[in-house]
């Protein structure tokens, strides 16, 4: 009876060495920056950059698109990312508006694409920062096996023995970071050090987990939205090319706000720094034949771009490269976050795992990808909180926000131009109008949120609707930052 189970369990092992080893499904590694726009990045020729020669190699390798549209805020667009759903679908706005009980049930109502990636076969991770709900990544609804994270000293304290941070913190309720931070790790608060930096505890994690799964011939899908380079909360963020932990503490003096930008400069060239050492890992491995590699960020630089309703807020990097991905360099065509859900299911042969009555708002980009098409989507969208941005090639529409009386947005003309260079306000001129009918189209699909929302009569809602109303909320909101007033502003209608 013994030597029958024996047999009977090698047998099976051998049938799951032989479907593992049949299994050519991309492995997949997706990153995604936190509060950075493209401009920082080298890849895409803009003054005062920092030095990302690893990033940039991917761009060069595969595809970097000049115009990729998120969310101007962390939450809203990392629920797109896993949902492949605009807010007007899963409600969810920004980091303040979750529209009903969206909050506590965005993935029980919109499929994750980790939760259908791991029912098709894939091992599943997750490290950095969630800040994407109240429904955790080890939670069964979003399917990820392992996770390390940062996290506040609430969901450390839910851990079994109600652990203690004894770390360094940013405030009060916040644990570090990067310098000695406070992340959990499958369950148990990881003992940190003083010298421990999150980055590279954070590639350390994806690289672990790719080894294992490599040996154990599985495909993965790598989730890293890194911590970096998002600003702490109290003083100035800091790196091992830096040098400095104490900083923490800095406060705002002569020449502070020259060092700040130098760290964040040096910020994100520590998690180029840490990206390289991820690809390289993959090529050490002998999987770079079968791994894509994707790059994004969630919304634009924090002060300059971060909350506001302009193209800035919402602009973000999106670059591909590995396995199936067409050497392209800068390309034309247009995405947004709500496309990486169903490329990444594409990738993964997953569909089968989605029900035909879910939809997606998102466009895969597998057959752009690999060089099948061309072209990809007419127009993207983009939001933050109650305003919307659409983009064609030639032509974007911001700040649609019926809340801030600004109901038809503001109409540009940009022709090729990018990052606000050359953009011409084209509402009210003939020559534009058949755009600007074809916009208001596009905004008809997605309705904006206006002042009669029952969301405003809620207790969070009431908060919410108040703050927005402030003068100098509105004047952030509606426009650029004074550094990067590059074109027209004027509402071309009556307010």
């Amino acid at each position: 009876m013994h030597l029958v189970k024996k047999t009977l369990a090698t047998v099976a092992l051998m049938l799951s060495m032989c479907v593992h080893a049949a299994d050519t499904r991309p492995n997949i590694v997706l990153i995604l920056a936190d509060d950075v726009s493209p401009d920082m990045f080298s890849a895409f020729g803009q003054e005062g950059t920092a030095n990302t020669p690893n990033i940039d190699k991917l761009a060069a390798k595969g595809v970097m698109f000049k115009t990729a549209y998120a969310t101007a805020k962390c939450a809203s667009s990392r629920v797109e990312i896993m949902t492949g759903r605009y807010a007007n679908t899963t409600g969810v706005y920004v980091n303040e508006i979750w529209m009903g009980n969206a909050k506590n049930r965005v993935y029980s109502d919109n499929m994750p694409v980790s939760r259908i990636l791991k029912d098709a076969g894939y091992a599943t991770a997750i490290t950095g920062k969630w800040h994407a709900g109240n429904q955790m990544p080890h939670e069964e609804v979003l399917g990820f096996d392992e996770y390390a994270l940062w996290e506040g000293t609430k969901e450390i304290a839910k851990l079994p023995g109600s652990p203690k941070f004894t770390g360094l913190m940013e405030d009060r309720k916040t644990p570090s970071r990067y310098w000695h931070p406070g992340f959990v790790k499958n369950g148990k608060l990881m003992d940190t050090k003083p010298s421990d930096y999150s980055l590279d505890i954070e590639a350390e994690f994806i690289m672990d987990f790719m080894e294992k799964n490599v040996k154990e011939n599985k495909p993965f899908f790598a989730y890293w939205p890194t911590v970096a380079p998002h600003g702490t909360r109290t003083g100035m963020p800091t790196n091992p090319l830096r040098g400095v932990q104490g900083s923490l503490s800095a406060k705002r003096g002569k020449g502070w706000k020259e060092e700040n930008a130098a760290r964040f400069k040096s910020l994100i060239e520590y998690m180029d720094l840490k990206v390289g050492e991820v690809v390289a890992k993959v090529e050490s491995l002998g999987i770079s034949d079968n791994t894509i590699i994707i790059f994004t960020s969630d919304n634009g630089t924090a002060v300059t771009a971060k909350t506001r309703g302009v193209e800035r807020g919402s602009h973000v990097v999106h670059i591909a490269a590995g396995a199936g991905v067409k050497k392209r360099g800068a390309t034309d065509e247009l995405t947004d976050l709500s496309d990486i859900a169903p490329t990444l299911i594409d990738l993964a042969s997953a569909w089968k795992y989605v029900p035909k009555a879910h939809k997606f708002d998102g466009v895969s980009l597998q057959d752009f990808y690999a060089g099948k098409i061309d072209s990809h989507r007419e127009w993207i969208y983009g939001y933050a909180a109650t305003s919307q941005l659409f983009r064609t090639k030639e032509y974007m529409l911001e700040v649609v926000n019926p809340v801030m009386n600004m109901a038809k947005g503001r109409f540009y003309y940009t022709a090729d131009n990018r990052f606000g260079h050359g953009y011409v306000l084209a509402d009210g001129k003939p020559e534009h109008a058949k755009a600007r009918a074809k916009f208001d189209g596009f905004m008809a699909q997605l309705p904006a949120i206006t002042k009669s929302h029952p969301h405003w009569k809620t207790k969070r809602g009431k908060k919410v609707i108040k703050k927005l109303a402030k003068p100098a909320v509105i004047d952030k909101h509606l426009y650029n930052h004074r550094d990067y007033k590059r074109y027209d502003e004027t509402y071309a209608y009556e307010k």
